[in-house]
């Protein structure tokens, strides 16, 4: 579990740097296979979604930590960062609150950022 938190602490230090918007860790590892966190967070705009997502991956490949999938990069409405236990998605504005996966998922924990 170690392992996993410093990740986290990684992941939220890369979104930060790049002023992520509404960063939330939602624990959904007791209600699904899919994975054991979501990251969800969001930026203004294209180019801001795509630097948070740019600024993960570098931070955790410097720990040798390769995403397992990366899906929507082009188009940058929603980035899925996929670390297999640890789901990133990087909205814009619109389209995070169209989809409102915290919603959709609120029978997870959700996390403090600051306990991490």
């Amino acid at each position: 579990m170690n392992t996993l938190n410093n990740t986290l602490k990684t992941v939220i230090n890369a979104l930060q740097d790049k002023k992520a918007e509404n960063i939330q860790i939602i624990d959904i590892h007791e209600i699904s296979t899919v994975a054991d966190y979501f990251v969800i967070t969001s930026g203004s705009n294209r180019s801001q979604v795509q630097a948070l997502a740019d600024n993960v991956e570098e931070k955790l490949a410097a720990n040798e930590i390769r995403p397992k999938n990366i899906e929507g990069y082009n188009t940058a409405n929603w980035i899925l960062l996929d670390y297999r236990d640890i789901l990133i998605h990087i909205f814009d504005k619109e389209s995070r609150g169209f989809y409102d996966l915290e919603h959709l998922w609120r029978d997870g924990k959700l996390v403090d950022i600051n306990t991490i």
